[in-house]
């Protein structure tokens, strides 16, 4: 199959259609809750069937988009149907599809409350992530990226905890500000002089000026960075996370964060090089600022999950860190961060919720000295917490350890600001894992407890095997990633060029610090 053509056989139509059309019926169907759960969970599996050709048959060493889809759409307006991956998207659409199986398995007992309803926005959630990854046309993006919001929302105001409707309001709220900036810079795209085109590999082909640059990259900056979620736009992710089920925290940590780190990937860097140049000072600055915060405010949680979900402020400062360093190993990295974060951190949020079956309790001193009572809940759970602190042979350690080569790459100082957030990721985790298996049981509750069943043998497993080997084998995921990644540099550079009236690069990010410690 020639990448550059039309697919012979449309996998990503399929792998967005189908998880939309057995919602569709599910939602009509008469169905019991044991059904709901059955046909979803075969559903899941038939999507990681048919994403088997996009892993498969990805073609290693070419950086441009494969497996295309192209039709036309609203021919009026220059709108197509047009779908496709490459290196930067592959693996995101990948853990989407992986996730949806894993999801039904983690909620078979949590959700019994309009179960049919649960699981139907589990599909609908599936279709509009895999289609925010893999659509070319802005329009079309933009479609899928709202319509992710509504199942999100009812994932947490329907099935969430006691403080649902705050958590879920002020999401939506968030979220929905940073689409309509992002509405704003797409209606702009279109009627720029000579453009007239939602075509994203079209747009990025065209030189804009500077000024225009600045103001489209704001507006998009603001919505990527609330969807990241970027310090001081990260209020709504904690509430949102300790009041969402548990497979509604899987998909907010693994896949929607993403989407954001995404957006300055497919949008930002290629479209507006020179304002991403200009701005990367004040990019860079936030990030740093997110992994510091983020590493603190997890150090002092005692909630369990409200302690995960800030950690994910601080990973997800790395990724932005990556991005906006502007290098080969710094952008590999934020790309390999944003896949082990999702396996990672999707693993920890399933096991929040396999504890809390048995505890009722997200609360740290009452889930302590589990170590004796579940040496297998434990086992997972330590190899989980490990990756997270960046523990090297663990998947979480590839991605970190890029970033930060590129951040002393770029900047000594850089890179040192950056090694705290480390720190802090082993304090927070050694704390939590420590308590958890070997502290003073609040209760002698944990007694009573079973350790992991098959179900959730079944969950979890898959999330592990991935951890152990990305962290001792990256090297398949690296070349998939890095001819997309160079690509990227490559027009990035070429393009910033045209308009350049930005500082050069990140490295005089720090230059006052440089001036104070005497160095040239």
């Amino acid at each position: 199959m020639d990448p550059n053509v039309a697919s012979a056989f449309p996998v990503l139509s399929c792998l967005i259609f189908v998880p939309l059309a057995a919602a569709l019926v599910l939602m009509l169907a008469k169905v019991d809750d044991w059904q709901s759960r059955a046909v979803t969970l075969c559903v899941g599996v038939v999507e990681c069937l048919l994403a088997l050709p996009l892993l498969l048959g990805f073609k290693l060493g070419d950086p441009g988009f494969q497996f295309v889809e192209l039709k036309p759409w609203i021919p009026q307006l220059k709108l197509n149907y047009h779908l496709a991956v490459d290196g930067i998207s592959l693996f995101m659409v990948l853990l989407s599809v992986v996730l949806l199986p894993l999801c039904v398995l983690c909620s078979w007992t949590y959700i019994s409350k309009r179960v049919k309803e649960f699981h139907v926005n589990l599909l609908f959630m599936t279709a509009a992530c895999v289609g925010v990854f893999t659509a070319m046309d802005f329009i079309l993006f933009y479609v899928f990226w709202e319509a992710m919001l509504i199942p999100m929302y009812l994932l947490i105001a329907v099935w969430g905890g006691p403080e649902r409707r705050y958590a879920s309001i002020k999401f939506f709220l968030y979220t929905l500000a940073g689409s309509t900036l992002l509405l704003a810079a797409i209606i702009a795209f279109y009627f720029y002089p000579g453009s007239g085109t939602f075509s994203i590999p079209e747009l990025m082909q065209k030189n804009f000026d500077f000024r225009f640059q600045c103001w489209t990259f704001l507006a998009m900056a603001l919505a990527f960075a609330i969807k990241v979620p970027m310090f001081p736009f990260h209020t709504w992710l904690p509430a949102a996370h300790v009041q969402a089920p548990s497979a509604g925290s899987v998909l907010l940590a693994s896949v929607l964060l993403k989407m954001g780190a995404y957006g300055f990937l497919r949008f930002c860097l290629p479209l507006t090089p020179a304002a991403s140049q200009y701005f990367a000072p004040m990019m860079i600055a936030i990030s740093i600022a997110s992994i510091i915060y983020g590493g603190f405010v997890a150090l002092g949680q005692n909630d369990v999950k409200k302690l995960i979900a800030y950690s994910s402020v601080a990973h997800m400062g790395f990724v932005t860190l990556g991005i906006f360093i502007f290098n080969q190993r710094g952008i590999e990295g934020a790309l390999m961060v944003m896949l082990n974060h999702g396996i990672v951190t999707g693993g920890l949020f399933m096991m929040v919720g396999t504890i809390y079956e048995r505890s009722h309790s997200r609360e740290l001193s009452e889930n302590m000295g589990l170590g004796k009572y579940l040496p297998a809940y434990m086992g997972f759970f330590g190899l989980f917490a490990l990756s997270s602190l960046g523990f090297p042979g663990l998947n979480s350690f590839v991605g970190e350890i890029l970033v930060l080569i590129g951040a002393f790459k770029s900047n000594l100082w850089l890179g040192a600001l950056a090694i705290p957030g480390a720190m802090l990721a082993a304090a927070y985790m050694l704390r939590l894992g420590l308590k958890m298996a070997w502290g003073q049981p609040a209760s002698p509750k944990g007694k009573n407890w079973k350790d992991l069943n098959a179900r959730e043998w079944l969950y979890l497993a898959p999330l592990a095997a991935l951890t152990i080997y990305i962290g001792l084998a990256p090297g398949l995921a690296l070349r998939t990633i890095s001819p997309s990644v160079d690509k990227l540099l490559q027009h990035f550079q070429s393009r910033a060029a045209v308009t350049s009236v930005a500082p050069a690069a990140p490295d005089k990010i720090l230059s006052i610090l440089e001036k104070g410690s005497g160095r040239s």
